[in-house]
């Protein structure tokens, strides 16, 4: 197995510094010019500023601003990050041991960086406040929902908890609150086809054959909702919201089913009352079984005041 080259820069709010390779057809004078042109939304005057500073580098140290185009070399650098609105939720340790750690996410922190996420991210504040740098998630949790995401701790064991949940051999449970409806028979297991395209937000469910399956249970209910357990045998993207819009009861919060809702980042009221709150499995390492559930509870369930589609 081919290793992964270890960067000359460290991390930097435990993010590891971004990669160039440098094409060997390339016929720029220098690397301040390849730059130049081939990063256009970074402008020119910051780019100089880094190679003054010594913030771009390759294995042999900094760069110099007129150091020649090497073709085929690479380089390392830290990227600005932008402007992020804090998410002011605290992240709650489920269980920490020598290979794997277990955290209970609150809603609005995604799981890792990505777009205009990427300090606020529970893999980033992990890594800094656990000084934990080799951090890695064996899954993740959409920006929205809330519960229990296991992250791996010794790199060496990435790759048998990564595939564990891969070959789904993870029982995954959640807890959505909805409207209550008294006509709609359940249990039932819900199966449908799941599309999601690239730069679309929303998924959708197509004619063709069924790729995502979820037994659909309803706990207790009152006061017009209802409290459900939702158990996926895949994971498709939003499956569980899909699957909840299809039986006429959309997930209380919901900004994308039925309906898409723009709603400012910054805006931390009514989340997606959507949790997840259990996992179980035979630890794919020590051979033991192991279960680990939230402590979180949903808003709607003990608050139902002002919840749009009861």
């Amino acid at each position: 197995m081919r290793r992964r080259q270890v960067p000359p820069l460290g991390k930097r709010h435990g993010l590891d510094p971004a990669r160039l390779r440098l094409p060997e057809d390339g016929q720029w004078a220098t690397i301040r010019d390849h730059l130049v042109e081939r990063l256009p939304r970074v402008p020119a005057a910051r780019i100089d500023e880094l190679l003054r500073e010594g913030g771009i580098v390759n294995l042999d140290g900094p760069i110099a601003p007129d150091a020649p185009y090497v073709p085929g070399g690479a380089i390392w650098f830290h990227r600005d990050l932008p402007v992020e609105t804090e998410v002011p939720f605290e992240i709650d340790i489920v269980h920490r041991d020598e290979s794997i750690l277990v955290i209970d996410k609150p809603h609005f922190l995604a799981t890792i960086p990505r777009g205009q996420h990427i300090v606020q991210t529970a893999l980033v504040r992990l890594r800094r406040e656990l000084e934990l740098p080799e951090l890695i998630p064996a899954h993740r949790l959409d920006r929205v929902t809330a519960g229990l995401i296991l992250f791996v701790v010794d790199p060496a064991r990435r790759g048998a908890y990564q595939t564990m949940f891969h070959k789904r051999l993870v029982r995954k449970e959640y807890e959505a609150i909805a409207r209550y409806d008294p006509d709609l028979e359940l249990p039932r297991v819900v199966r449908s086809r799941i599309v999601k395209e690239r730069q679309v937000l929303k998924a959708f469910e197509v004619e063709g054959e069924p790729n995502a399956e979820t037994l659909v249970e309803l706990i207790e209910h009152r006061g017009g909702i209802g409290r459900y357990r939702l158990r996926p045998h895949t994971g498709r993207t939003h499956q569980l919201r899909l699957h909840m819009n299809g039986l006429g009861i959309p997930i209380l919060g919901d900004d994308f089913y039925p309906d898409f809702t723009d709603k400012p980042v910054d805006d931390f009221t009514r989340p997606l009352q959507l949790l997840a709150s259990a996992l179980e499995f035979t630890d794919p390492v020590t051979r033991e079984p192991r279960r680990f559930e939230t402590k979180r509870t949903l808003q709607a369930w003990h608050d139902p005041q002002g919840w749009a589609g009861i």
